[in-house]
């Protein structure tokens, strides 16, 4: 995985904006102005939400990827060497959850998904 793949899948989510809302070197994804995920300049990888507290302990005991540095626990940083199919599902699965968790009016305004 590379910042410039994680960039190209994030940038096919509807409605999702690039910034550098950290400072410079961290590309961050939002939708409806929420972030869903990050790539850092010093941490190797992204940082995603994910549904749950426990659904982000599990991923960890699974795959062995450590919490989000600076995120709450339902956080994880998916690490450099993830295939990209499973990058694009954790990328896609963070986004979900994070426009779900938008107003209904915020939701409205956004481009269709799925």
């Amino acid at each position: 995985m590379s910042r410039k793949t994680v960039n190209a899948i994030c940038a096919t989510l509807p409605g999702a904006t690039w910034s550098e809302a950290f400072g410079p070197g961290h590309d961050v994804w939002k939708v409806g102005g929420k972030v869903f995920a990050t790539v850092g300049q010093v941490t190797p990888g992204v940082a995603v939400k994910c549904a749950s507290v426990e659904e982000a302990e599990h991923l960890q005991d699974l795959f062995g990827w450590p919490k989000a540095p600076y995120f709450h626990r339902s956080w994880v940083q998916v690490p450099p060497d993830t295939a990209e199919d499973e990058l694009r599902h954790r990328l896609t699965h963070s986004y979900r959850i994070v426009r779900a968790g938008l107003t209904k009016k915020a939701q409205a305004a956004l481009p269709p998904f799925e």
